[in-house]
């Protein structure tokens, strides 16, 4: 009976291992489970954020194509108006299978990269990374793929095993796991690795870092590749061949210096041997000769070799990585994978890698400027460098019309030739000359009202650099603030008419007395004698104010006394409407509008502001004293803090001695408050070496008691000092805490600021106060009218408070002042400014997600009627104004002319040093602008500027008449876009 129960358990047991040994050779049962497994491992593309997804955390791979980041790119994109509008959804088996942390299965891309389109789909820049790959198994030498096999994965491609799993080598995971085992027992043997090509490509794209981190790691590369291997069906031989060229297309090999990481034969064959893939595959397949075929195998194996140490083999230890490659070499002769006669050929032949100085690598960047434009958006957008932008698997749609930038841009470019600019009607008076037009850079940006928001259609510039200036300058663009300040007036017309309209004459006389600023007043007068006007109305008859164009008037404002002047002296007796101002660009008049602006920002921020100014009882006036005391003590600090900063101690104190005249009394206050503790003896050597006249003994004496610490406030010793108190202080500070930061020296000088300006508060001192607390309402009045120009598009953090800001002083942005003219276009509705239209990230992968913007946003900034007025007066700087050389030049289909309108500016930037008495000592030019702001019909509107920086601009005269000029001369180039409809295209309802 026993023996029966042996034989039995015998036979039993030998079947097993008959059973076994089939399936690790033939894989007949596994290939079935698996592959039907994997049929059920799928997912789909739909509509919205999908509930059903499962981000990859870690891995090369996924970081690197952006898989990963999808997460957290959502919010950030959300925040800037962009929503999911499509993702995929996982079936339930594939959600269990990524919980169970198992890499997904699909047909994961090895050479891909960012795409961007223009808005017809038409290509604006593509980068695929890897840059060289092989595109198909049959397109690799047969040699390459003799030598990888050999050394990793012999039995891979075997063809009698069509089932067979290539995520496991059964005799290789043996060998492997005696060797572990006795390594463990603490016996020594040969280490073998387990790992075949399959797992070695889940390890290095999808595992924590690229490396196995734990035994159960290993089983989940294993499983994950098994899983990967058969979801196409049980034969596997294909998707053995696809791993094998996956394999070599995407293999890490460390990272280079001007290319950054290296992935893959082909980027490695160009980074490291600078040799070319399609030389090397016809080298290695022996067309090209014996010695060529000798050095691409060596090429193949020192990179095939390196792939297990990449970071050494390939820059520290090449002299141990040539000895492996003659190692291999001999073996693959011995086992007859190569003949003799190349072996001992390859054995003799040198192997040179790139000379890093003689070669260097160096990333090429697109020199297109849609592709600059572009690339710049979507790093802004995402938050990410160039660098990893450029390898993410993302297609992005721009709203550019790539055809139309690149025609704009070369007829800018073109203008830089004397003839060009001839025939453009660019030279003459207010122009340029021959010999300037090669000087001038443009920028253009040109956008278009559709139904989805405003979209860019060019934005470029000449300047031949990356930076765009359009988007990303602060320039002083002249006469165009003018639109700005013309803009804040009628909405303030608007306001008042909302509110007074219909007010019984009590109310409205009590209003004039409360308040009493001019805008008030002339709308309480406006109103009183035509109760019934409407509002559109009313605007006109603001347009028709009349405003001095006399210079000769005195400004008090930005803390002092300002002048300001026309452009031509013959209108400096005029009196104008504010239309005719804003058509001939006449500057005095729109100081004084501004004027009357901010005087209503006043009254309507401040009761009372009458008082605040002339009677000193106010109680008002000392907490206004003191913040004017805090800003200013701010500002003298940080202009010292610049002045010392990288200085040590004793370069901080020979900084300050430059500025003391080497007076006695000036260098003791300065040396007993910076240096307290120091003896009489120092104190004397100090005056004897830094005093020109020499001083008695007892002289010196006295200036070291009358000057000890304490007898002094600091105000006064700045005072002796003949510099300012709070430099001094500054330097004591520093001097006790050398590693202080500006926040600290900020915080820890609050009280000082207000000793320092302790002399405002005394009595004799009304009129000091008066003009401070005068400085700080005008500020106020100025952050008002700045939050009015932040709501129509202003880009500044803040406006500077002066009347200067009429013609430009607070700087503006060219594709700013364009989003001003699309809000006065669409009837005061402020549309998203769409630049980048969608973002489609991992197409045909399991994490596929498109991001759109939210279609259809718009925010009512102006009233409609002060859009209309705005329309108006701009169509009149075109048909009678500044822009009048572009009447008549654009034409619908039908032949008839394009309503056109548009604000010109001119600047003239320069850094005056003036006398007390306002005379200018000296000048020194830092760039010279003209500008158009437009719009083009209903749809169309931008802004050309001509831009000459730096002190060369002295030399040029030319006015806003030369952007004018530009874009009347490019009209040839835009009609053919301007009279053929975008899809989605607006049209105003007037």
């Amino acid at each position: 009976m026993r023996l029966r129960i042996w034989l039995v358990v015998g036979v039993v047991s030998l079947m097993l291992f008959c059973v076994a040994g089939f399936e690790f050779r033939y894989a007949w049962f596994q290939s079935q489970w698996i592959s039907d497994y994997a049929s059920r491992l799928h997912y789909q593309l739909g509509d919205g954020e999908s509930e059903a997804i499962r981000f990859p955390e870690a891995g090369p791979f996924n970081q690197r194509l952006g898989y990963s980041l999808i997460p957290d790119l959502q919010p950030r994109l959300q925040q800037q108006g962009y929503g999911i509008s499509h993702q995929a959804r996982f079936s339930s088996e594939l959600l269990d299978y990524a919980d169970h942390g198992l890499f997904l299965p699909y047909q994961e891309k090895t050479h891909t990269g960012l795409e961007v389109l223009d808005y017809r789909g038409e290509p604006i820049y593509r980068f695929t990374y890897p840059r060289s790959s092989f595109s198909e198994f049959e397109s690799i030498p047969a040699l390459l793929v003799e030598a990888l096999l050999f050394i990793e994965n012999r039995r891979l491609l075997d063809p009698a095993l069509p089932r067979a799993n290539p995520a496991v080598d059964w005799p290789r995971l043996a060998g492997a796991s005696v060797a572990m085992v006795t390594s463990s027992l603490g016996g020594n043997g040969p280490s073998h690795g387990a790992s075949t090509l399959a797992t070695q490509m889940e390890k290095y794209r999808h595992s924590f870092e690229g490396r196995t981190q734990s035994p159960m790691d290993k089983l989940r590369q294993m499983a994950s590749a098994s899983v990967r291997a058969y979801m196409n069906g049980p034969e596997t031989l294909e998707a053995r061949q696809q791993l094998v060229r996956d394999y070599l297309n995407s293999v890490p090999l460390t990272a280079a210096p001007g290319h950054g990481e290296v992935h893959g034969i082909g980027d490695a064959l160009w980074v490291w041997f600078a040799e070319d893939i399609d030389n090397f595959s016809a080298s290695l397949d022996g067309r090209q000769g014996q010695a060529a075929q000798a050095l691409a195998l060596r090429q193949a194996l020192a990179l095939i070799i390196a792939q297990r140490r990449p970071s050494w083999y390939l820059l520290g230890g090449r002299d141990e990585l040539q000895e492996l490659i003659d190692s291999h070499i001999r073996l693959l002769a011995n086992h007859q994978r190569i003949d003799e006669d190349l072996a001992q050929t390859a054995l003799r032949t040198p192997m040179a890698f790139r000379d890093w100085q003689t070669q260097p690598l160096l990333e090429h960047t697109s020199a297109d400027k849609a592709a600059r434009v572009t690339r710049n958006q979507l790093a802004s957008l995402l938050g990410r460098p160039f660098y990893d932008l450029d390898r993410l698997d993302l297609q992005a749609s721009s709203s550019l019309d790539v055809g139309l930038q690149r025609a704009v841009t070369a007829f800018l470019e073109n203008l830089a030739d004397e003839e060009a600019a001839a025939e453009a009607g660019l030279l003459g008076e207010t122009l340029l000359s021959r010999q300037q037009a090669a000087q001038v850079r443009y920028s253009f940006t040109l956008m278009e009202r559709t139904a989805s928001g405003n979209q860019v259609r060019v934005q470029t510039d000449t300047t031949g650099m990356p930076f765009d200036l359009n988007a990303g300058s602060k320039l002083e663009l002249g006469s165009t603030a003018k639109l700005r300040v013309l803009t804040s007036y009628l909405e303030i017309i608007a306001e008042l008419h909302g509110e007074l309209a219909g007010a019984e004459a009590q109310m409205l006389r009590q209003i004039t007395a409360n308040r009493g600023d001019p805008l008030t007043n002339w709308a309480v007068d406006y109103l009183q004698a035509k109760p019934q006007a409407s509002l559109a109305e009313m605007l006109e008859a603001a347009l028709q104010r009349r405003y001095s164009a006399s210079p000769w008037e005195q400004f008090f404002t930005g803390g002092g006394v300002q002048r300001f002047n026309n452009f031509r002296k013959e209108d400096n007796r005029r009196i104008v409407t504010v239309q005719q101002a804003l058509q001939e660009s006449l500057n005095l008049p729109y100081v004084r509008l501004l004027r009357d602006v901010v005087r209503y920002s006043l009254h309507q921020s401040v009761e009372e502001a009458d008082s605040l100014l002339t009677n000193d009882r106010d109680p008002r006036r000392k907490a206004y004293l003191q913040t004017f005391a805090d800003r200013e003590g701010r500002v003298y600090l940080q202009r010292f803090w610049r002045r010392y900063a990288g200085m040590d101690e004793q370069q901080r104190f020979e900084r300050l001695m430059q500025h003391v005249q080497p007076i006695a009394a000036r260098l003791s206050v300065v040396h007993r408050t910076l240096y307290p503790q120091a003896d009489f003896e120092t104190f004397r050597e100090f005056l004897e070496e830094r005093v020109r006249v020499p001083q008695k003994p007892d002289r010196i004496e006295r200036l070291y008691r009358t000057y000890a610490p304490g007898s002094y406030n600091l105000t006064d010793q700045g005072y002796i000092a003949q510099i300012h108190p709070l430099e001094l202080w500054l330097l004591g500070y520093l001097k006790q805490n050398p590693q202080a930061t500006l926040n600290e020296v900020l915080s820890a000088s609050a009280v000082e600021r207000q000793e320092v300006y302790g002399w405002l508060f005394r009595t004799r001192h009304a009129s000091a106060r008066n003009v401070r607390i005068r400085t700080m309402l005008e500020r106020e009045a100025f952050d008002a009218l700045h939050r009015r120009w932040q709501r129509v598009g202003y880009p500044f953090p803040h406006l500077v408070p002066s009347l200067g800001t009429a013609l430009g002083s607070s700087g503006d942005r060219p594709s700013a002042l364009a989003e001003l003219m699309g809000i006065i276009l669409n009837d005061g509705k402020r549309l998203d400014l769409q630049r980048i239209t969608s973002l489609h990230f991992a197409a045909d992968t399991p994490w596929e997600t498109r991001f759109e913007p939210a279609s259809g946003r718009e925010r009512q900034v102006l009233h409609s009627e002060v859009a209309a007025a705005l329309r108006q007066a701009l169509s009149a700087v075109v048909l009678d104004g500044t822009g009048r050389r572009l009447q008549g030049v654009f034409m619908t289909a039908n032949g008839e002319p394009l309503e056109v309108g548009g604000k010109t500016g001119t600047g003239d930037n320069r850094i005056h040093t003036v006398t007390a008495s306002g005379a200018v000592i000296s000048s020194e030019v830092m760039n010279r602008t003209a500008t158009f702001v437009f719009f083009l019909g209903p749809n169309h509107f931008g802004t050309l500027t001509a831009f000459v920086p730096g002190e060369g601009a002295g030399a040029f005269h030319f006015t806003s008449a030369l952007p004018a000029q530009v874009l009347k001369s490019m009209a040839p180039v835009l009609a053919p876009y301007l009279t053929t409809p975008a899809e989605g295209m607006l049209a105003r309802q007037d």
